[in-house]
């Protein structure tokens, strides 16, 4: 298992990942899962991989190819829209799973891969878009400015509260490290390093890129400071009637 997620606020948006990958029960290994792309200078985009290894590394090296291939059809430089590269990206997922379902299946594994596309395009918003393994997508809205793949479930608490359009690009990013040690915290599956992209609006460029493990300053700071802020918070929560104040 896995989980990524993105956040767009108002200012730009937020990639997190972590990196723990699963070959089978007993096999653990890391591997990035957040892919950025050498693109024109009126672009950014980042993508976000959760399923199959060998899926989601055939579609990164086939994005790759065609951007490298001035001649093919479609690439992430081509697409006049955001939502035209994650019709792309969707495109060539299906053809992979179609490729490689009938073996995997045979040996007891999924095909399967989900993706986050985020980024911009000059001239046009910035977005971010959930890219499912049938190829459709969806895009976060205002009322929920994030978007999540993998095990989502344990991280979306702190994301259903504090992820805001107005919020601030450094706040949403406290957000997503918070989102993804809660969810470590209850998932073995999902695992350290953790990776953190920071996008600023109309600059075309990752603004910061953190790789980190729970070990580093900054991570155990936040896991420390939240589980504490946690324990202070329920400690002052409001007493029962029948209790017996001290």
């Amino acid at each position: 298992m896995t989980y990524c997620l993105a956040i767009k606020v108002d200012d730009g948006l937020v990639f997190a990942s972590d990196s723990r990958t699963h070959a089978g029960v007993d096999y653990a290994s890391v591997f990035s899962k957040m892919h950025q792309f050498d693109l024109q200078g009126d672009r950014f985009m980042v993508l976000l991989a959760a399923g199959s290894l060998a899926t989601t590394q055939a579609v990164v090296n086939l994005i790759r190819r065609d951007l490298e291939n001035s001649g093919a059809h479609c690439s992430l430089n081509k697409a006049a829209y955001l939502f035209d590269a994650a019709t792309y990206v969707g495109g060539i997922s299906v053809k992979v799973q179609e490729q490689h379902s009938l073996a995997m299946q045979r040996s007891g594994f999924s095909a399967e891969a989900t993706f986050i596309l985020g980024g911009q395009i000059a001239g046009q918003p910035h977005e971010i878009y959930l890219i499912y393994p049938q190829g459709n997508y969806i895009n976060a809205s205002p009322s929920t400015p994030y978007l999540q793949i993998g095990e989502t479930k344990y991280g979306k608490p702190i994301l259903d509260r504090m992820a805001e359009a107005k919020t601030s690009l450094e706040d949403a990013a406290r957000c997503a490290l918070v989102s993804l040690d809660s969810t470590m915290r209850s998932n073995i599956s999902v695992g350290p390093p953790v990776e953190v992209g920071i996008y600023r609006a109309d600059t075309f460029k990752m603004g910061h890129h953190l790789n980190l493990d729970t070990s580093s300053k900054l991570y155990s700071g936040v896991q420390k400071h939240w589980s504490e802020s946690i324990r202070a918070g329920f400690n002052s929560l409001p007493r029962f009637d029948w209790e017996v104040q001290r």
